[in-house]
């Protein structure tokens, strides 16, 4: 089971993003993407909603629960 750190960085490095472009785009500090990432600081329930609607996956997927994603179609 993948954490929410690793798969936060794994969505991050796909997009093609820095951590500071990324903490721009979801209106966070740089230091609390970096936090994310290396797993010392967990994201409450508005902060999963942003980053699952930005990478557009579900929160499950982000969390590690699950392998796979319900991509929306828009």
């Amino acid at each position: 089971m993948t954490a929410f750190n690793e798969r936060f960085r794994e969505l991050r490095k796909k997009k093609g993003l820095s951590q500071r472009e990324l903490a721009n785009v979801l209106h966070m500090s740089n230091s609390t993407v970096a936090m994310y990432e290396t797993g010392k600081r967990q994201p409450d329930f508005e902060s999963l909603e942003k980053i699952a609607d930005f990478f557009n996956v579900d929160i499950d997927y982000l969390l590690g629960r699950k392998d796979t994603t319900n991509r929306i179609v828009e």
